[in-house]
């Protein structure tokens, strides 16, 4: 490549453009297929959903602990990003908060997974966990902030206790393909409610 060339840097930036797009789908596509089948789900299955061939999701994720780390940081980076957004969305801050949910229990339902591809690396899993922790903490809070704020849910509930109770209503979809922890996870919100 000439450095004199002024185009030489431009032809760059699209592929690398193309390959972030590339990989963001592949990663929604793995992470739909955790949700619905399990951590151990066939690559193929994965390639169909995102519409490439089994080479490419080896070509960006050689192993498959690589694959369901990246998918398990970019879960946490959606779901962080996904708090403001929907708070900004105009819909009251309660819907805001279930929404919220939702995507949450999909999160934890791929997320149990991951303790069994990690159990050799303590250490690797205990750095995911703290992350995972800084990032979704306090996009929760706000959330319950707001709803609480707003007059809509009880104003003692603190996020981590939120977090912990959804979690451990998700533990259920590692054993029982028909568990629904979304559902389950919305019974929990109601319940934050103010009587009206």
């Amino acid at each position: 490549m000439n450095d004199n060339d002024p185009g030489a840097g431009h032809a760059a930036r699209p592929r690398r453009a193309d390959a972030r797009r590339n990989e963001k789908a592949l990663l929604d596509a793995a992470a739909a297929v955790f949700v619905t089948s399990g951590v151990d789900a066939p690559v193929r299955d994965i390639a169909a959903k995102a519409g490439v061939g089994t080479a490419t999701i080896y070509r960006h994720f050689p192993t498959r602990a690589d694959l369901i780390i990246a998918v398990y940081r970019h879960q946490v980076e959606a779901c962080a990003e996904a708090g403001p957004a929907l708070l900004a969305a105009g819909e009251t801050p309660y819907v805001a908060l279930g929404r919220w949910i939702d995507l949450f229990a999909d999160f934890l339902v791929t997320k149990h997974g991951l303790a069994a591809v990690l159990r050799s690396d303590s250490a690797g899993f205990e750095t995911l966990h703290a992350y995972f922790l800084d990032r979704l903490v306090p996009v929760c809070a706000e959330l319950l902030d707001a709803a609480a704020a707003a007059g809509e849910i009880r104003s003692d509930i603190e996020a981590i206790e939120l977090m912990r109770g959804v979690g451990n209503l998700c533990i259920g979809a590692d054993s029982d393909p028909h568990y629904d922890a979304r559902r389950m996870a919305g019974i929990l919100i109601a319940g934050l409610r103010l009587p009206r």
